[in-house]
């Protein structure tokens, strides 16, 4: 068996180019872990790092009939930068993609949510109030709906303006975890 460990970079590109499969895997192990940290430290991705790596590798076996290669180590680095540029230029075209698609969004459409999600709270809201104990949703509806302020709530009812307070902070914190619940279902 011919061991390929002896053999210079620029050697065993011309085994490769004569199909020496063994060659290669011995370029690959050389390489593969110098073009990887090329790769990840641009990228800050493992498996897009990778995955450029192993592109390379697979361009420079399957063209290896074509290519004209001086120097390997330096062909292998340019190489790997390039399909680093490559990648981070089509993240950035997929991404004005996206925001551009986004942005193109039927302002109707929004509209036609956004009023359906609004509908929706109203009447979460109103089945709430409606749960809500007889003397806390009368004094929910005198201050919300009728805007009376807390001492004349009181006067109508007879009642402290203390317990107003406190029916009234009942009443809010009952349609707060209402509204947390219906925001999560919303989202």
């Amino acid at each position: 068996m011919n061991t390929y460990t002896r053999y210079t970079p620029d050697e065993l590109l011309h085994l490769i180019t004569q199909d020496h499969e063994a060659a290669f895997s011995e370029l690959y192990e050389r390489y593969w872990e110098k073009l990887y940290v090329i790769a990840y430290n641009r990228l800050r991705d493992k498996v897009a790092a990778e995955d450029i790596v192993h592109d390379v590798f697979t361009a420079l076996w399957t063209n290896r009939h074509i290519t004209q290669i001086d120097n390997a180590e330096n062909y292998l680095a340019v190489a790997v930068k390039y399909a680093v540029l490559n990648r981070v230029k089509r993240t950035i075209r997929d991404r004005e993609k996206h925001a551009r698609s986004v942005a193109e969004v039927p302002v109707a459409d929004c509209q036609i949510e956004t009023a359906l999600h609004y509908k929706t709270i109203i009447e979460r809201v109103r089945q709430e109030v409606e749960q809500l104990p007889a003397r806390c949703r009368l004094i929910f509806q005198y201050s919300r709906e009728e805007g009376l302020p807390v001492k004349e709530i009181a006067r109508r009812l007879h009642i402290s303006p203390k317990t107003v307070e406190n029916q009234l902070g009942k009443a809010v914190r009952q349609l707060k975890l209402a509204a947390r619940s219906l925001l999560h279902s919303l989202l």
